[in-house]
């Protein structure tokens, strides 16, 4: 896996969007576009589900040499040797959380994500020493309904001032993605623009070349 310094396309199979598909092909289909992580998320639904299909998830994105992502179950994600796992503020501060090493002990490299919304929290999120954060939304989505949008605004704050991995997420399209980038972002997470794509390999293979035309791999910057 490349280290996530140097990950750029952060993707996602999301149990809202699978619309009847197999969520071991859509993964596979993430990782032939390119994505370099992958994020398995599904609201709702019971624990020993989740689990299954991340049984599933873990060895396809190894063998691609991609990150797996379990959200919300940092115990699913010790059980199938997923390298990290995500929380939102709610799942990590208000439990009583304070820093990362003491709810995920994964492998030297890897361990937790954290959303943050504002430089606030952001500020925060980095004093618990989590892998990488990420920053949004930027702008309003279906996925996060009733949260407002952080705008290019926060992007800018956190291109300057963020010192971890972070990746832009939130309303982000094919659109939009120049505009992100062009506010400092150097990695992105894209939902629904992927998932709803008719062809989510190709999708992926799109954002890649936004990506490669702003901030190629190689460009002096990129960890920033």
């Amino acid at each position: 896996m490349k280290p996530l310094l140097a990950c750029q396309l952060y993707a996602f199979v999301d149990a809202a969007y699978l619309d009847g598909r197999d969520p071991a092909e859509l993964a596979r289909r993430l990782c032939a576009g390119g994505a370099d992580l992958v994020q398995w998320r599904a609201k709702g639904w019971p624990a020993d589900r989740i689990l299954r299909v991340a049984e599933i998830l873990q060895p396809i994105c190894h063998a691609a040499g991609v990150w797996l992502v379990v959200n919300d179950h940092p115990e699913i994600a010790r059980a199938v040797g997923a390298p990290l796992c995500h929380l939102g503020q709610e799942d990590f501060f208000d439990r009583g959380w304070t820093r990362a090493a003491d709810l995920f002990l994964g492998a030297a490299e890897g361990g937790l994500g954290l959303s943050t919304h504002s430089p606030e929290q952001a500020e925060r999120a980095q004093r618990a020493g989590p892998a990488y954060l990420a920053v949004g939304p930027v702008f309003a989505t279906p996925t996060k309904p009733g949260r407002p949008a952080v705008t290019l605004d926060y992007v800018r704050w956190a291109s300057a001032h963020v010192k971890l991995p972070w990746f832009a997420i939130g309303g982000i399209t094919a659109g939009n993605v120049d505009d992100v980038l062009e506010a400092g972002a150097r990695r992105i997470c894209v939902v629904s623009a992927i998932l709803r794509a008719p062809d989510v390999t190709r999708a992926c293979d799109e954002f890649r070349e936004h990506l490669a035309r702003v901030c190629p791999e190689d460009r002096p910057g990129l960890s920033e």
